[in-house]
């Protein structure tokens, strides 16, 4: 039997200079450590990307996806000449609108609540993610009987209190509201407990020094606790804001529909590519609303970044 030895390089002893291999693989072995990452980033990342922005030039069809036709910016044009881009672009913005603010708002509640010496507050922290590990199908169907018409808790707990039942799927505000709570409930624990997160961070000698000069509270928490979670509070708004874009499963089985109700009063961006690609089987136009998405979360996330520069330039010249 033969025995096969492989080299390794070897650290050298101090004083001596190092070999040649071993200079070789100190410089290549991050780049060996950091390979597996952009290797998938490459593959399911940005070829996706690429190839998308390429089949948006063309016209193809779901049913013969080889044969390609050149559009150039075609799909672009035809995309923006439609009126119904245009409502779920407005229903994306609505939504996203109703659905980030009130989460946020809180979440950094239930953060500021939980970061005090509460009885239980590891059992309330860990009931904080439960909305989140809750799959969007199940949580979706749920609100759905809520939100019924005509036998819905919701319409019930309205009507103990003077009010008539509301079409939650028809009206166009009422829908938007609708799955905007289902939004709500799923992502505000989450975001409690990276405000929770931030919190731990912000030095206690600075909520010592708010209380030895009479702050109440309330004042900590506005001229401590928040300037300290402005980093945090801007990767939230950003990521919300990136979720809200791209809301797609919400809307899908609030109704079943992939129309977003009879006049698409809640059907969003992600929910129109959808209705493009896999239901009229228009690939060229649902990877040109792929790319319109894309480039609007840059520019959204581009004015956050822009608006958050700005502040801190502002407060750093005080």
């Amino acid at each position: 039997m033969t025995l096969t030895a492989t080299a390794k390089p070897v650290s050298p002893q101090p004083g001596a200079r190092p070999s040649a291999a071993y200079r070789t693989w100190r410089t290549l072995s991050p780049y060996a450590f950091v390979a597996p990452f952009f290797t998938l980033f490459a593959a399911f990342g940005l070829f996706p990307l690429i190839y998308t922005a390429f089949v948006s030039l063309y016209r193809v069809e779901l049913q013969t996806p080889g044969e390609m036709e050149w559009r150039g910016l075609g799909n672009y044009t035809a995309l923006f000449g439609d009126e119904i881009f245009w409502t779920a672009l407005r229903n994306t913005f609505t939504i996203g609108v109703l659905s980030t603010v009130p989460q946020l708002v809180m979440a950094l509640g239930l953060a500021h609540l939980l970061n005090y010496r509460l009885r239980g507050r590891t059992f309330l922290r860990t009931a904080m993610l439960l909305p989140y590990a809750t799959s969007v199908a199940a949580a979706t169907l749920v609100f759905a009987q809520l939100f019924g018409r005509d036998f819905g808790l919701i319409n019930y707990v309205l009507g103990l209190v003077g009010f008539g039942p509301v079409d939650w799927q028809a009206g166009t505000v009422a829908s938007q509201i609708a799955v905007s709570t289902i939004v709500v409930w799923r992502w505000t624990g989450y975001n409690a407990l990276i405000y929770l997160a931030g919190m731990q961070t912000i030095p206690s000698e600075l909520y010592e020094a708010a209380a030895m000069d009479g702050a109440s509270r309330w004042r900590q928490f506005i001229h401590v606790t928040l300037p300290g979670l402005r980093p945090t509070i801007l990767f939230t708004v950003v990521v919300s804001t990136i979720g809200a874009t791209q809301l797609f499963g919400e809307p899908l089985l609030f109704e079943g529909s992939i129309s977003g109700g009879i006049s698409h009063q809640y059907q969003t961006l992600g929910l129109y590519m959808y209705e493009q690609g896999w239901g009229f089987f228009h690939l060229g136009r649902a990877a040109a609303i792929a790319w319109v998405m894309f480039l609007l979360i840059l520019v959204l996330v581009g004015v956050n970044a822009l608006i958050a520069h700005r502040r801190s330039r502002k407060e750093a010249g005080r």
